[in-house]
């Protein structure tokens, strides 16, 4: 990092009275860490920066990732002037103001790089506004957003716009942080080994957040290193970033989901965790289990569903945080349960085939007369009683004379479904042995 620091001007930039972040905060692209698929020679950003021109961007990724740093150096980079709003304390009369200062700037040969933060934040019409602006060259625009841009943004500024996914930043990327600080502090961090891995998982990929409690540990006296209980007393425990409405609970939602499906309990118990202590709501999880129980798990175990259906009732009884274990055996029950689809698969190609053939009449033989008239022109005659027939199975005709009969439902060889796999082949051989009723 010696070039971060290689200057007087650079020195007197990083006052003594600035946040850490900031005095840390990269000078050049090359000191941005842990985005090197963006800025390294071979990535978007680093080609864009070696071509000396720059198309809209949307940046996408978690907080604390580099999203302003990286627009700011871009700007450097390629010469441009640097004109940063927030969507949080903007409206249209400010970017009026914006789109004009850009259009007289240009008009002296000076290009505008526009970097709207939260640009999520901004209403469809809001977002339209961006349109001709871009298109003409006035401004090239750079958002940045922590949201997916395919649920917050207008279509027309993504199908003008690159979006680019920074990563939270992994251990290697943190732990530079953490060097960095200690370099310009000129002193080690009070930590022992384990309480610096501590600090470094606290931070959750998040480089702004993990430079901010760096700065509490500097500005503490500290006499001796701390151990990781140390530190938790001390720091307070950086809560998990997850939005109940929003792609956080749907990603892990769908994680937990699919670890279930592929018989992992182990990951679908991290996941379901991840949920819960986050403060997912128990009753949302359980909704969900007993929604793959049905979906995933379906007749390959029956009694799938009545787990998850009594860990309900379990967590209603027991309430917080005794019921959660009602949910921790639902899940594992699931996830160690047979799998089997083929009722999911039967409910969408019978009801697709229900909305085919529409009002098409059952055969005659099936439906029941209940008055004189339908008796006289034929309703329920030859019906034959199941019961009273050989082996209690009469192996009549059930469907609409105007459809051939359709297989639906294809039993598994795994779990329950297997002897119901066996009893529906029984019953077909019957069937064809005894002909059209």
């Amino acid at each position: 990092m010696a070039d971060l620091f290689a200057s007087d001007d650079i020195a007197a930039d990083t006052a003594d009275t600035a946040p850490l972040a900031d005095q840390l905060r990269p000078r050049t692209l090359s000191d941005v860490v842990g985005q090197e698929h963006l800025t390294g020679p071979d990535g978007a950003i680093g080609r864009m920066v070696a071509a000396g021109r720059l198309s809209s961007i949307i940046f996408w990724g978690p907080p604390g990732t580099g999203k302003t740093t990286i627009s700011r150096l871009l700007a450097d980079a390629v010469g441009m002037r640097f004109e940063p709003i927030s969507a949080v304390f903007s409206g249209v009369a400010d970017l009026k103001k914006v789109f004009a200062a850009a259009s007289e700037h240009g008009r002296r040969g000076e290009k505008t790089l526009l970097f709207v933060d939260e640009i999520h934040r901004f209403n469809r019409a809001q977002q339209d506004s961006f349109l001709p602006f871009v298109e003409d060259g006035t401004v090239t625009l750079v958002g940045a957003t922590t949201e997916n841009p395919s649920f917050e943004l207008n279509a027309a500024l993504l199908s003008r716009a690159q979006v680019l996914i920074l990563r939270r930043l992994d251990a290697t990327a943190l732990e530079q942080l953490l060097e960095r600080a200690e370099q310009l502090m000129d002193r080690p961090l009070p930590l022992d080994a384990a309480a610096r891995e501590a600090l470094l998982a606290s931070a959750d990929g998040d480089g702004r957040f993990l430079l901010n409690q760096v700065e509490t540990l500097y500005s503490i006296d500290i006499p001796e290193p701390l151990d990781p209980a140390g530190l938790s007393a001390l720091l307070h425990r950086r809560v998990a970033v997850y939005d109940k409405d929003r792609e956080g609970h749907y990603n892990l939602i769908s994680a937990l989901h699919k670890s279930l499906r592929g018989s992992d309990p182990q990951a679908a118990l991290y996941y379901m965790a991840r949920m819960l202590t986050a403060g997912e709501e128990p009753l949302y999880v359980l909704r969900r289990l007993v929604r793959f129980a049905t979906e995933d798990i379906g007749l390959a175990d029956p009694q799938a569903v009545v787990q998850c259906l009594a860990a309900k009732d379990a967590y209603e009884f027991l309430g917080s945080p005794e019921g959660e274990l009602a949910i921790v055996q639902a899940c594992l029950y699931c996830a160690t349960a047979p799998k089997s689809n083929a009722g999911y698969m039967a409910m969408k190609a019978s009801f697709k085939s229900a909305r085919d053939t529409g009002s098409l009449m059952p055969p005659m033989n099936i439906v029941n007369a209940p008055t004189k008239l339908m008796k006289q022109v034929g309703y329920g005659k030859g019906y034959q009683y199941d019961h009273d027939a050989d082996q209690g199975f009469s192996g009549a005709n059930y469907w609409p004379e105007e459809m051939t009969p359709q297989t639906f439902y294809s039993p598994t060889d795994r779990g329950f479904e297997a002897r119901i796999a066996e009893r529906i082949a029984y019953w077909d051989k019957l069937r064809a042995e005894r002909g059209p009723a």
